[in-house]
């Protein structure tokens, strides 16, 4: 006799087993259509197939290719850019420095990045202090204020700032900020309702809610700025949250911060009204917002920004191209170290031929996987003759590098896929002797909290490490 029951049951499970086939084989299929990096595309491929089930809901969530809809007219973004280039083409009598003009070419080339000059610059390594100053700042503007970061933490560092936030407004100061929806995640909407109630206008980028989570939680703001009447900037690696401030149970939480007075600031404030415009659909480009600035200092510098939707990554070029502009020296900070294929050849390039290369990565991480990734790369640099130390004061999320006592770069970049290829990234890049000397300095007073790691050490290294670096190496272009 037949059992119909049985029948049924085995096609339903053939038919969901074959749907299942389908969608797994179709996924793919779009993938490899994509035309990604093809280390990427492979990556996604072995995911995909080794782990079907967490590939389909890694891809859904985090591998479609998201573009923003709204992107600036090429008229409008002319508009914006009027009065800072207005500014720069008034430096008649600036003199750019000798073996950077390519460099500061590219910037301008790709990125409509104008190389400011006669600014002054403050570095912050400790956020203490970095905080009172912004605090400082802050309560003495008058016009505007402008404020984006990728964590804003309802904790005391970030009440202190909201407070001072309110103050201002509440004094006919117009206030703006950005936040980054999924680095405020932890952050409760009430957090910022009050300073909407305040009067100060409130915006999260790309805000992630399901169904839409899956095209836009891949790409996230992660600039840190802050533009105080057009005159006074700050840029860097710092978050406003205590953790900055008190560091974490296993140390102190070392980064780097930029205070910036000067021409410069008009680079930050156009890199701010161009995301306030994505968020907000708003276009601001009242010449109150370029003020005339004087002469304050003596650096040259120019803000870059990066980001998925622009055609080339101005960052990832500039970065490659001082490497293989330097004579003498390149110094590297950076809390994660997963380069591109290119970003990997020109460091090992740079050491090959006989330049002072150095890298600095913390010895303990925030992120268990992006830690064991950062560390499948660290023989690839060693045998080519790259110094590698690993920071061990505490954990080290400081993006500075430093070249020839002539170039020096702050910002919020750090040296992986995700800066390089997902995320809207900003960084200073100094021409200024002075600049870069004190940045040598403090790298080379934070190597005295470093071990160094040789060839030999690092080959004797558990074989389970090996293993597990290896592993997540693979998936190193989706982290």
């Amino acid at each position: 006799m037949i059992e119909w029951s049985e029948i049924v049951r085995l096609i339903a499970s053939w038919s969901v087993y074959l749907i299942y086939l389908a969608v797994i084989v179709s996924t793919i299929w779009v993938v490899v259509l994509e035309n990604r990096n093809p280390v990427k595309t492979i990556a996604w491929v072995l995911v995909l197939v080794f782990l079907p089930i967490i590939g389909l809901v890694f891809y859904f969530f985090f591998g479609r290719t998201h573009r923003r809809d709204q992107v600036i007219s090429r008229r409008s973004y002319s508009k914006l850019l009027k009065r800072p280039e207005e500014e720069y083409l008034s430096q008649n009598d600036t003199v750019l420095p000798t073996g950077y003009e390519g460099l500061i070419s590219l910037f301008q080339r790709s990125n409509h990045a104008f190389p400011y000059a006669n600014n002054k610059t403050e570095v912050f390594i400790d956020g203490s202090v970095w905080i009172e100053s912004l605090l400082q700042e802050l309560q003495q503007a008058q016009d505007h204020i402008h404020l984006q970061s990728y964590i804003f933490a309802d904790d005391e560092v970030g009440g202190r700032v909201r407070d001072v936030l309110i103050a201002k407004a509440r004094q006919g100061v117009a206030v703006r900020v950005i936040y980054d929806d999924v680095g405020s995640w932890q952050t409760p909407n009430a957090f910022f309702d009050v300073m909407m109630e305040a009067g100060i206008e409130v915006r999260s980028f790309l805000k992630v809610r399901f169904p839409l989570f899956t095209n836009k939680a891949n790409y996230r703001n992660h600039r840190k700025i802050v533009v105080i009447d057009g005159h006074t900037g700050f840029i860097g690696g710092m978050n406003i949250a205590d953790r900055y401030v008190n560091g974490v149970s296993w140390g102190i939480w070392r980064d780097t911060h930029l205070k910036i007075k000067g021409k410069a600031v008009h680079g930050l404030q156009t890199a701010f009204l161009l995301d306030w415009y994505f968020t907000d659909g708003t276009l601001l480009t009242s010449a109150h917002y370029f003020p005339l600035i004087g002469d304050m200092g003596t650096s040259i510098i120019q803000i870059v920004t990066s980001s998925p939707i622009e055609p080339g990554h101005g960052i990832v070029m500039g970065l490659m191209k001082s490497m293989s502009n330097a004579k003498k020296y390149f110094y590297i900070q950076t809390p994660y170290f997963l380069p591109t294929e290119a970003m990997l050849n020109t460091l090992q390039t740079a050491a090959m031929a006989g330049m002072d290369v150095r890298l600095m990565i913390p010895e303990k991480s925030d992120t268990k996987m992006t830690h064991w990734g950062s560390r499948s790369y660290v023989a690839d640099v060693l045998k080519f003759g790259v110094k590698v130390y690993f920071y061990q004061k505490g954990f080290l999320h400081s993006k500075l590098m430093v070249s020839d006592d002539q170039l020096t770069t702050i910002g919020s970049t750090n040296m992986d896929f995700r800066s390089f290829e997902h995320n809207f990234e900003a960084n200073a890049f100094i021409y200024d002797e002075q600049m870069a000397i004190e940045a040598r300095e403090i790298f080379l007073k934070d190597l005295k909290e470093c071990k160094q790691v040789s060839l030999k050490q690092w080959e004797r290294r558990p074989r389970r490490n090996k293993v597990l670096e290896s592993f997540v190496r693979l998936m190193s272009p989706l982290l």
